[in-house]
């Protein structure tokens, strides 16, 4: 399994600029600001929901913005259309839509005299069997892991995502695989992250009596495609010289990614 965690490389990137005495005045020019759209369908009610924002400026903050106005359609495989409803700025849903394994779902955005379109097929979905949390020794510190076990279908290519909670708060890092290795086999994979105490965004270490969430996601190839380019750029082991876009699903010109994929959660309570 795959993983990341976002926080230390922003840390990196603060501790080398701090490094430099010589104050450098940049000439910033506003550059283009592409749309960034963000869909998911699952195969759980009411999660089926598009976010569309756009890229921001350098010296602007995180803050999700939305973009509203958008005209959001979502059709399966046998012809049937749905027309997405504006929850709140930039935050389209539909309650009733629900995806199926199997499945083929097309995303159709038009926003701003832009149309982009995107494609996702609902893989079969590989039962999350357990999850549980154990305790490892790295370098001298005791720390509380989650881990999940899985039995990964031969035969078939298979793609995973996982997301973890704690307390609520979820872990920003990124933990995605295939099964290139473990086609046919039992896994148990360790979502394991660190805290970092110089960055107030990160969750602390799992403690005794902590709630601890996963989410796990079977998404199709091309968006596994997009968190691993996303994981590759963020820690500059892609071929590029510089950081990159993901690469996405989507066609005509917008960033983010479409994803039809089945969704199952386990809550247990950290010993």
């Amino acid at each position: 399994m795959k993983y990341i965690q976002l926080g230390c490389l922003l840390f990196l990137a603060i501790s080398l600029l701090s490094a430099c005495q010589k104050v450098i005045h940049l000439d910033l020019k506003p550059s283009d600001q592409p749309y960034v759209i963000e869909g998911i369908v699952t195969d759980q009610p009411g999660t089926c929901r598009v976010l569309i924002s756009r890229t921001k400026q350098f010296a602007d903050d995180n803050s999700f913005q939305g973009v509203s106005g958008a005209e959001v359609t979502l059709a399966d495989d046998a012809g049937d259309t749905v027309r997405l409803v504006e929850r709140g700025a930039g935050v389209y849903t539909d309650s009733m839509f629900i995806g199926a394994t199997g499945h083929r779902y097309a995303l159709q955005v038009t926003v701003g005299g832009k149309r982009f379109t995107a494609s996702s097929t609902m893989p079969s979905k590989v039962t999350l069997d357990s999850a549980y949390i154990a305790e490892e020794d790295f370098f001298g510190d005791a720390t509380k892991q989650l881990n999940v076990m899985y039995q990964d279908p031969a035969g078939q290519p298979d793609y995973y995502k996982f997301v973890e909670f704690v307390n609520g708060v979820q872990v920003q890092q990124l933990f995605v695989g295939d099964d290139q290795l473990t086609d046919g086999k039992e896994v148990t994979s360790t979502l394991r992250y660190f805290d970092d105490k110089d960055n107030k965004n990160d969750v602390p270490k799992i403690k005794t009596g902590d709630t601890i969430k996963v989410n796990m996601e079977c998404i199709d190839a091309a968006v596994y495609k997009y968190w691993s380019s996303l994981e590759s750029s963020a820690t500059g082991s892609s071929q590029s010289a510089s950081p990159a876009n993901p690469v996405t699903n989507i066609a005509g010109g917008a960033l983010g990614y479409f994803s039809a994929y089945t969704l199952q959660q386990k809550v247990i309570i950290a010993p």
